[in-house]
């Protein structure tokens, strides 16, 4: 081999080893939760979290040159472990609340909703508000929105947290439970599916605690901030995210 051609190996094989580090450093690790159905949940065919959130992080990651790593986690978990390093990116059906905004970041926002209520099938009365529950037992997931401003009324007689919003479910299908509220569109998805027969998600309803569903990151992370951000806007204009929007059996939001 020629001495031309010895010093261009040797600067092909340093070029090869000085980009490997910053390729390692692009891979982050994106919490989100195995029970969010069609935002987040556990495809039991590949053992894997799929949904919209995981859609919209991979499509992020395409565009910000970065690749994702989902780790599934407890809703209530997720921020624990952004702020302790666990993970890099919450990517799950949370508000972007005001007092969140004091623990974490959040990107521009991706989805707007509200709660749904959920009773027995056998319950048939016309629900409007808050206020025709009065001084029943409900529930709601620990971690959420929901649980708070339910409390935060005085209205009921008890407020019962849940792990998940299909142990809600359970509970309301059984009868243990009169009613429940949780996140709008993981309610109707799940009963869409022809899941807890027994369940009646109550349409005449109007939400008290509406909210828009956002990325979060650390707030020392501003640089990943803007290139999240960044992102999004792309993804939007193009219609990417209308398209992952519609894949899960949801709308574009006016957000």
């Amino acid at each position: 081999m020629s001495f031309q051609r010895l010093v261009q190996a040797a600067v092909a094989a340093l070029a090869l080893a000085l980009s490997a580090p910053s390729e390692a450093q692009q891979v982050l690790k994106v919490g989100s939760t195995p029970t969010g159905i069609p935002f987040t949940f556990l495809d039991t065919k590949t053992n894997s979290i799929q949904g919209i959130m995981v859609d919209l992080a991979t499509e992020i990651g395409k565009d910000a040159g970065f690749t994702v790593q989902i780790e599934p986690m407890q809703f209530s978990a997720l921020i624990p472990s952004l702020t302790a390093n666990k993970i890099d990116i919450i990517a799950a059906a949370m508000f972007a609340t005001a007092a969140r905004k004091e623990v974490i970041d959040f990107s521009e926002p991706v989805y707007a909703y509200g709660e749904g209520l959920v009773v027995p099938k056998a319950d048939t009365k016309a629900y409007a508000s808050q206020e025709d529950l009065k001084g029943t037992v409900v529930g709601a997931q620990v971690g959420t929105a929901f649980v708070d401003a339910l409390k935060k009324t005085g209205l009921f007689s008890e407020v019962k947290v849940y792990d998940t919003i299909p142990d809600i479910l359970r509970d309301v299908n059984a009868g243990r439970l009169k009613a429940g509220f949780a996140d709008y569109p993981i309610l109707a998805y799940n009963l869409q599916q022809g899941n807890f027969a027994d369940v009646r998600l109550v349409d005449g309803y109007k939400p008290v605690t509406v909210g828009t569903v956002a990325i979060g990151v650390r707030k020392s992370d501003t640089e990943l901030l803007a290139k999240i951000n960044a992102s999004l806007g792309k993804l939007k204009a193009n219609g990417t995210i209308a398209k992952i929007l519609e894949k899960w059996g949801q709308k574009a939001s006016a957000s």
